[in-house]
């Protein structure tokens, strides 16, 4: 009987637990004309400054695809994912390079992570390494790539991504390290800020990192040899 109960009990678990997800999975078809009201990494970077009792504001101006520079699509593209107008959401030779890597030396120096996949993290997840957590990554991947043009892709990426403590989107990271609009940047602005996405609290325009500043430079040489995306972007 209480074998019998404790299996009751934990399918009752099981089906509600499923229910929430399916209650509140998100919906990326909302995202095909629709912008959302917030993203997972705002609320949480808001949490943060707010349990250390400061201000929780956030800068984050949405622009249209055609107000952001191509130079910067482009400095995003190679930098974070040279083969994103021809993959479905995911890189498998990336993926394959980085575990060659891992076996060689054991231990991960970098990750395959494609936009896709980085704008469902920085929408609905968070930045830990769970294998739930990757599991509902790879399933909204897939279902974004389904719903959404690549182009709307890279314009919502560029729009939520974090380029510096507390500063999101494309818009509001040019006029705060630059002074000028999205559209109006230059290539090498453009790389400084693509160079900043993998750790935008420490790499960023106006950082002394030697690091961040041989990325850059990477990012600038990639550019000048990426003219294939010039019709795509």
């Amino acid at each position: 009987m209480a074998r019998r109960l404790f299996l009751l009990g934990l399918g009752l678990l099981l089906l509600l637990g499923f229910g929430y997800e399916a209650w509140t999975w998100p919906q990326p078809a909302s995202l095909v004309r629709g912008r959302p009201a917030t993203t997972a990494f705002i609320e949480r970077y808001r949490a943060t400054e707010r349990a250390v009792h400061r201000d929780d504001r956030v800068a984050w101006i949405w622009v249209s695809y055609g107000q952001i520079a191509p130079d910067l699509k482009r400095a995003v593209v190679v930098a974070e994912d040279a083969n994103f107008f021809s993959h479905h959401g995911f890189d498998f030779g990336e993926i394959a390079k980085v575990v060659d890597e891992a076996m060689g030396d054991g231990e991960v120096r970098r990750g395959a992570s494609t936009v896709t996949q980085q704008l469902v993290k920085n929408l609905w997840l968070s930045p830990s390494r769970n294998p739930v957590r990757k599991v509902k990554e790879a399933i909204l991947t897939w279902q974004v790539e389904r719903v959404l043009p690549k182009r709307r892709i890279l314009e919502l990426y560029l729009n939520v991504a974090e380029f510096g403590p507390g500063i999101f989107g494309a818009e509001a990271a040019a006029r705060r390290y630059f002074g000028k609009s999205a559209a109006a940047l230059d290539p090498t602005e453009a790389a400084q800020l693509a160079a900043s996405l993998p750790n935008p609290r420490r790499w960023h325009p106006g950082v002394s990192s030697r690091v961040y500043q041989a990325r850059v430079d990477r990012i600038l040489r990639r550019m000048a040899r990426a003219e294939y995306l010039g019709r795509l972007i």
